[in-house]
């Protein structure tokens, strides 16, 4: 499986740009780590791909807030994937998101919040960030996440 990873994509009167829509077209799922800022970019994911899945960030909106969690866990065959934003200090955000997973035996904890991507393995658990799309305030890149999962689980962050 193919899962497309997005996060704080805050610029949204501009939306997600077309080559990104594009590379994402070809992903089973995708996954909206927060901070949408308007809903019209779940949409712009949804028509390139039918399994948009994605939670709220310290940014959005009370309305955004009543129609996404907070955190998920996804399934994906053996493994189980914990999607959050994330808050507080970009120097302590591995720690607050493992805590909010502690109890939820997952595989993969994908984050936003900080927009500087992350790619980092401790011990069994993944940690992914992939940075922001649009947005370089904290990175001097933009960027977004492919994470594969079949036997195992490959992921990297894609510069653009």
């Amino acid at each position: 499986m193919n899962i497309g990873v997005v996060s704080d994509t805050h610029n949204s009167d501009a939306g997600i740009p077309n080559k990104i829509l594009e590379s994402l077209k070809n992903m089973d799922m995708i996954l909206h780590a927060g901070d949408l800022m308007e809903l019209k970019i779940l949409e712009s994911l949804k028509s390139v791909c039918k399994d948009v899945k994605a939670v709220w960030g310290n940014m959005d909106s009370k309305d955004i807030r009543k129609q996404l969690p907070e955190k998920q866990i996804i399934s994906v065959g053996k493994y189980r994937i914990g999607l959050t934003h994330g808050s507080g200090a970009p120097a302590f955000l591995i720690e607050l998101v493992t805590d909010i997973f502690k109890s939820d035996n997952v595989n993969i904890i994908i984050f936003g919040h900080s927009h500087y991507p992350i790619n980092e393995r401790r011990g069994k658990i993944l940690y992914f960030n992939p940075g922001s799309l649009t947005d370089k305030v904290f990175c001097p890149f933009n960027s977004y996440g492919i994470i594969e999962i079949n036997e195992e689980i490959k992921a990297r962050i894609v510069k653009i």
